[in-house]
């Protein structure tokens, strides 16, 4: 029989017995491997394992990615494997050498996994990486950091990355562009004046990142080779559905569309260019204007308002790709940040500075140094977690801040309200 738990967005569902008696043996045990592990210096010359929860299509660019690292000199080893559909899981162990596990816990209790890297359905994330962190494993989680209504879950995560010695780094791989930070500093600088406006977004043709996710196995059944009550985690209970489990993407209880999946790439570097944190108000419009066989947005515009004053708008379709993503990899359309004073936008391979009306100052552009590298936006999170530096290119902060804006806007788009935020209560009110 199945034990009910309230997760902490208040949403019951069942757990086993067995994961119930695992998970409480677990608090004790993760607890003592976080005593242990805090404060732990790695050494320049020591192997730093890393354990991968998720070994599908978006774990394997990780995977090859860390195995790249490993063959040009880092210190680095796949070590552990898990995933909720076994051969997947087997694939990465037969092929990496790795020890495979059904349960992730039992893959944050290996002593050998220094790392783990999160790449599962959108709705898992927050719960491993609270996890993990309390198991005492650096983590690298793929965006967004949490589901779009799991606004309490995302809140608790930055309570425990916060109060732990843990790193932290969110899969939003454009903040290795160093037009971000060069922008971020022209600012902080003086050189728009007073912030108050920005647009961003992203634009495409095609939903192949929803509804083009490939079914490993139409014929694939609940059982020993796939884990579908896991799968569900603190979503509806639901009868097995093969493309539910396979193309993920499509459906609401797992996903946001462009809110969660396209937007952290475009609201991320904004917010970090501009400091903000939370929001007051957001209000978002769209909805399945173009794909149908979906039940998330293809089209998605919001507009969020900071209590600085300022204004953010991120805008987007899968419908039609104009502008396009503007060449600066997975970062979307280009920021345009507007100041009192004068405007910042990108030009091919320089940061252009637009006088607006009525200013003193001349226009100005800017070479950018180098633009995205995921390799190196993985090796800079590695040499984090050995330095134990936790400012790493995108921080639990930062994924906080950019997620509750959007989790804002499609709580909003939900509820048919304006979305506000309370600052003195850290809640959403609609």
């Amino acid at each position: 029989m199945a034990d009910k738990k309230k997760t902490p967005d208040g949403i019951s569902h069942s757990l086993t017995r067995r994961q119930f008696i695992h998970q409480a043996g677990a608090v004790a045990a993760t607890i003592t491997v976080a005593k242990h592990t805090a404060g732990k210096e790695n050494s320049p010359n020591e192997r730093i394992g890393v354990g991968f929860i998720g070994c599908g299509g978006r774990s394997q660019a990780h995977i090859k990615t860390v195995d790249y690292l490993k063959g040009r000199g880092a210190n680095v080893e796949i070590v552990a494997a898990c995933d909720a559909y076994r051969p997947r899981m087997q694939k990465v162990v037969e092929g990496y050498k790795a020890k495979g596990y059904s349960d992730y816990h039992e893959l944050l209790d290996d002593p050998n996994v220094d790392v783990v890297c999160i790449a599962t359905p959108d709705h898992q994330h927050g719960y491993q990486a609270i996890d993990a962190v309390l198991a005492g494993k650096d983590v690298y989680c793929e965006k967004p950091v949490t589901h779009w209504r799991q606004f309490e879950l995302t809140k608790r995560l930055a309570a425990e990355v916060k109060k732990s010695d843990r790193v932290f780094q969110l899969g939003t791989q454009g903040m290795y562009d160093s037009a971000w930070w060069q922008m971020k500093k022209l600012i902080q600088d003086g050189l728009i004046g007073q912030p108050v406006h920005a647009e961003c977004g992203y634009f495409r043709v095609g939903d192949w990142g929803e509804r083009g996710m490939p079914i490993d196995d139409n014929n694939a059944r609940p059982g020993a080779d796939l884990n579908w009550e896991d799968f569900l985690g603190d979503g509806p209970k639901r009868t097995f559905d093969v493309s539910r489990f396979f193309r993920w993407r499509m459906y609401e209880d797992y996903a946001g569309g462009p809110s969660t999946d396209l937007f952290p790439h475009s609201l991320t570097p904004v917010v970090s260019m501009l400091g903000v944190t939370m929001p007051s108000t957001v209000v978002a419009t769209g909805g399945m204007l173009r794909y149908q066989e979906r039940e998330i947005p293809d089209t998605y515009n919001t507009l969020i308002s900071y209590p600085e004053k300022i204004t953010v708008a991120v805008l987007g379709t899968q419908a039609n790709d104009y502008p396009g993503t503007g060449g600066r990899g997975s970062g979307g359309r280009i920021p345009i940040i507007r100041g009192w004073e004068g405007t910042l936008t990108i030009e091919k391979n320089e940061i252009v500075f637009i006088p607006a009306q009525g200013s003193e100052k001349k226009s100005q552009r800017f070479a950018i140094d180098h633009g995205e590298d995921f390799v190196e936006y993985w090796q800079k999170f590695i040499d984090c977690c050995r330095a134990r530096q936790r400012d790493t290119l995108s921080t639990m902060d930062l994924a906080y801040h950019v997620q509750t804006a959007l989790q804002m806007g499609m709580l909003g788009l939900q509820s048919g309200k304006v979305a506000r935020f309370d600052a003195d209560q850290e809640k959403i009110l609609l």
